[in-house]
């Protein structure tokens, strides 16, 4: 085998990682909600604006090149159950590798604190909510 024919032999590639936007839906995907049920409650209240199971599917399998419009990231959220400010800072960050970071009127801490939990699914939100609520709930009781 001659060089220019190795040189022609493809070579393997890692796909890129996954975007911001795209990971949140397919955490609610895994977390139980078709493609489907996300669809179906996918609708912008304020314009009408409906995503079909296909359009959120290709967000998270093949993301277009730009960002859904805002009526789009509106009905994401109603889709996913998400709050919208979750999924325009997605969106920014996928997009514009914008991180949103900044929390005013709080410590490093706190900031800290919540990005962690920013990161992470809705069922382990829940779970480190349970924890924090039923720590406030012990130190009731023990006053």
């Amino acid at each position: 085998m001659t060089a220019a024919a190795t040189a022609e032999e493809p070579r393997p590639t890692e796909a890129p990682p996954m975007g911001a936007l795209s990971r949140l839906i397919q955490e609610v995907q895994e977390g139980g909600t078709s493609y489907g049920e996300m669809a179906t409650k996918a609708i912008d209240p304020e314009t009408g604006t409906s995503l079909a199971k296909q359009a959120i599917q290709k967000l998270v399998k093949t993301p277009p090149v730009n960002p859904p419009l805002l009526p789009a990231l509106r009905a994401i959220a109603n889709g996913t159950g998400l709050p919208l400010r979750r999924i325009t800072e997605a969106a920014a960050d996928q997009w514009l590798g914008y991180q949103a970071t900044e929390l005013a009127g709080y410590g490093d801490e706190v900031r800290i604190i919540l990005s962690h939990l920013g990161g992470m699914s809705p069922q382990e939100q829940r779970r480190w909510r349970a924890m924090i609520e039923a720590d406030e709930r012990a130190k009731r009781e023990d006053s």
